[in-house]
């Protein structure tokens, strides 16, 4: 079995989603100030990091869009781990409808949509003209079963709006959104389990997550 990494890395001043703040990341205790506290030769760090959850690859759960939906603390371990994947290749399209799901298999599974837009990512141009799903994919989406829903972009939602359609739809579904994925070149069109795991946070509806997939050999060699 072989892991694929399918997440950002987080660091300092790191800029996820214009207007929310980077996060900061710091030691609370240093090495060098630890010395005083331990036997000598002995050292650690600990350390801090203030941030808002939408940082990174992040998952959203129905908390995040609806105040009567589960929580990061409610969701089981089997919703977001070793989900059967499906990755649904956008080309350059902006706007992405339904028409591109049809006929694809995705009753309970990882639905991940590969714009290829991350290769923008800490770039200003990330931020604009993104890749986006419409309301009758999201609708499509829930009808037919899908467990999670991830994209590669800046958001699963039509930005230069203030609606979010995707997000209300899938959410109030009970279906999860992970965005900011990244790597998605990497996978298979199909054959492979995928992974996202927050921690449980009460009240909380938003976290950065290691997503990854774990492609068999014989999966891998289909990669397109």
């Amino acid at each position: 079995m072989q892991y694929i990494d399918l997440s950002h890395t987080i660091f300092d001043g790191l800029i996820t989603y214009k207007g929310l703040p980077a996060p900061l990341i710091c030691d609370f205790l240093s090495r060098e100030k630890s010395k005083s506290f331990y036997a000598e030769g002995t050292s650690f760090q600990i350390g801090r990091i203030d941030m808002v959850p939408n940082t990174g690859t992040y998952m959203d759960c129905p908390f995040q869009r609806y105040e009567d939906g589960r929580d990061l603390s409610e969701i089981q371990i089997d919703e977001t781990v070793n989900l059967s994947g499906i990755v649904i290749r956008s080309g350059e399209k902006q706007a992405i409808h339904a028409t591109l799901f049809m006929g694809k298999e995705i009753s309970g599974k990882a639905v991940l949509v590969h714009t290829g837009w991350s290769k923008y990512w800490n770039t200003d141009k990330y931020f604009e003209g993104h890749p986006y799903l419409t309301e009758n994919a999201a609708q499509y989406l829930k009808d037919h079963g899908a467990a999670l829903v991830g994209i590669d972009s800046h958001n699963i939602d039509d930005t230069s709006v203030n609606s979010r359609p995707v997000h209300s739809i899938l959410l109030r579904a009970d279906i999860f959104i992970v965005e900011h994925l990244t790597n998605m070149e990497s996978l298979p069109d199909a054959g492979f389990l995928f992974t996202a795991v927050a921690p449980k946070v009460k009240g909380m509806g938003t976290w950065p997550v290691r997503a990854f997939a774990s492609v068999s050999p014989l999966a891998h060699s289909q990669t397109v």
